[in-house]
């Protein structure tokens, strides 16, 4: 075969410049298509999430994986002690003029009774410096704390839009510039520290309302480790995420039920997966999520003068050290 000519050198050229133009075309429409679509629930690839589930995702009785046990804690701290502080975030200009359910309002009513309560104390009995598989603290350890106005800051964040969507690595951000906004700028200011990022209606991540209510976790960062939790537009789920739970109709009851099921988990573990868990993993929370009759059912409790619909929590000391879900302690 002789040598190609010159018309045919220039096709054979210009078929090879089409076959990888198509190539490339391929792969990044593939990438776009990866991210856009995202894994079901926030970044897979971050630090632990502890999902609080929709109501009926689960059928466990609370007492399915025994007690709570401590797991060593996070560079030593495994739970909340001193001085709790709650900052809430709202975040995004969606906020602006835009909060159909009051939710803001009630979280806020929410947090600035909630330290120091009977329901709440059932916190103390876990503790941290002692050993990994410890059940029972006794004396022993450094205990969580319970005290009153654990409300620190609110921060509407609202100069621009947060995310409509936001992943994890996102809120993880808002976490630590939420942070830096109320001055929290060491690692020892964010050890008895959580920070609740509050998405608006209609702009929450994904997985919420099908998957899970919010969820808790945590992040590095140069001022340590910081623990958020995201927090939907939560009436944005209805039923799903406790709307009539409690009362009737009950449209905001989800808002504190969720609200304080994320509020004592982070209490117990706050920086997941550290604290204390039962051997499923599940937390304080977790354990009595969705109960609507018995012991531990969901009730109206009084928090220091205001009432407002809370799940209980799980204390292993109840019944004979055999564990249990309570409402006061």
């Amino acid at each position: 075969m002789g040598h190609p000519t010159t018309l045919q050198r220039l096709v054979m050229m210009f078929a090879l410049v089409a076959a990888l133009m198509s190539a490339a075309s391929i792969g990044l429409a593939q990438q776009a298509s990866a991210a856009s679509a995202g894994p079901s629930s926030p970044d897979t690839t971050a630090r632990p999430q502890i999902f609080m589930r929709v109501h009926g995702a689960t059928s466990a009785s609370p007492a399915t994986g025994g007690n709570l046990s401590y797991h060593g804690g996070t560079g030593g701290v495994g739970v909340e002690t001193g001085a709790d502080k709650v900052y809430l975030v709202y975040w995004g200009s969606q906020w602006n003029n835009n909060d159909p359910s009051g939710e803001a309002a009630i979280q806020q009513n929410f947090f600035s009774h909630v330290g120091g309560s009977s329901w709440n104390n059932s916190v103390t009995q876990y503790c941290q410096g002692v050993a990994s598989g410890t059940f029972f603290c006794g004396t022993s350890g450094t205990h969580a704390t319970n005290p009153s106005g654990v409300l620190a800051g609110v921060w509407y964040d609202n100069a621009s839009a947060a995310p409509s969507s936001p992943r994890q690595s996102a809120l993880a951000g808002e976490a630590v510039r939420a942070a830096a906004h109320f001055g929290n700028t060491s690692a020892s200011s964010n050890t008895q520290v959580q920070y609740v990022i509050n998405t608006a209606t209609g702009n929450n991540s994904r997985g919420f309302k099908t998957q899970y209510c919010a969820w808790h976790s945590s992040t590095s960062s140069t001022y340590g480790n910081v623990a958020y939790t995201n927090m939907p537009y939560i009436t944005d789920a209805g039923a799903s995420c406790g709307a009539g739970f409690v009362n009737s109709p009950g449209t905001t009851d989800g808002i504190t039920i969720v609200g304080g099921h994320e509020f004592g988990e982070t209490e117990s573990d706050i920086f997941p997966n550290g604290g204390w868990l039962d051997s499923g993993g599940a937390e304080n929370g977790d354990k009595c999520a969705w109960i609507s009759s018995g012991q531990g059912a969901s009730a109206n409790v009084s928090l220091n003068g205001a009432t407002f619909p809370v799940q209980s929590l799980w204390s292993n000391a109840f019944n004979g050290n055999a564990g249990g879900c309570v409402l006061s302690y």
